[in-house]
């Protein structure tokens, strides 16, 4: 069986709504500890506008800065072709080219309609291979929209099989604002997942609650990928009701992939806990509070810290 990886998001979904910056050099610290500790996957920044989302303007500073190595293992968020040759001139390897299903919200976030987007992927595409690197179709409101409410499923399936994005190595489906239920995630993945042999991703946000349980919903319909964010940092500056991202510490107890133990899920926990201190954010993972319990006879406790 595919073992199921955790991306961790939180130097860029994670930092987007944040009012504090985070020094490049304690970006680059927080990539090498992730990575360290076993975290399969990190999306470590976005060529958006640093004027629009200010605490992602270095990004990238933090790619040139990274090893080849490092930097087979990370992901930046792109929205153009121009986008992509900027990120991979800096050293990046892996692209994630992200849209909106719906218009109003691909306006808002972009500037542009959804089929501008979709057009301009083939050119995304032929910069990413051309370099040698991956490029993911990220599709951003997947199920609702802030503008327009609930998303039609077979647009999103109309896109995931459109010509346009052939090259794509995954297909993202994000649950943006977190208003998805399991039964939702699960439908619109497992067909996401039929329609062909790309590996298939979850971003989902845990507004309403259902973070954790629409991320297992989304592996048992065919997702291998999910996106989470240290204590649940994170939301998009473009999307009113949007919350955190879902904790990455809650979903790595609920997977229990075979490089985490005990002693690993209290060290992203502490680095989660440092993180949120350090820009004035609330920790809302579970699963650290979980780990900061005195029942000792649980072996995933390791107590309050000291």
């Amino acid at each position: 069986m595919t073992e199921v990886l955790l991306r961790d998001v939180s130097l860029r979904d994670g930092l987007q709504l944040t009012g504090k910056p985070l020094p490049t050099g304690r970006k680059l610290a927080l990539v090498r500890s992730l990575l360290a500790a076993g975290v399969p996957e990190l999306e470590i920044g976005s060529l958006a506008r640093g004027d629009l989302v200010p605490p992602l303007a270095d990004t990238l500073d933090v790619v040139a800065a990274l090893t080849p190595e490092e930097l087979e293992r990370c992901w930046v968020w792109v929205a153009t072709p121009r986008h992509v040759q900027k990120a991979v001139a800096a050293g990046a390897r892996n692209v994630q080219y992200c849209f909106s299903v719906s218009d109003a919200h691909n306006n808002a976030n972009i500037g542009r309609d959804t089929e501008a987007s979709l057009a301009a992927m083939p050119e995304a595409v032929e910069h990413a291979l051309g370099a040698g690197g991956r490029i993911q179709l990220c599709l951003a409101t997947s199920f609702t929209c802030p503008f327009d409410g609930p998303v039609d499923p077979d647009r999103v399936l109309e896109i995931v099989g459109d010509p346009r994005t052939a090259g794509s190595c995954d297909v993202v489906v994000c649950d943006t604002l977190g208003q998805a239920v399991p039964s939702e995630v699960g439908s619109l993945v497992g067909r996401v997942a039929a329609a062909g042999d790309r590996r298939v991703a979850f971003h989902g946000h845990d507004t309403w609650g259902q973070g954790v349980a629409n991320g297992l919903a989304a592996v048992a319909a065919g997702a291998t990928l999910l996106d989470g964010a240290l204590g649940g940092l994170g939301g998009c500056p473009f999307a009113p009701g949007a919350s955190g991202n879902t904790a990455s510490e809650d979903l790595l107890f609920a997977l229990r992939p075979s490089w985490l133990t005990p002693a690993v899920l209290a060290g992203l926990v502490t680095e989660g806990e440092d993180l949120l201190a350090e820009l004035g954010e609330p920790n809302r993972s579970a699963a650290a509070r979980g780990v900061r319990s005195t029942a000792t006879a649980f072996p995933w406790t390791a107590g309050p810290r000291s």
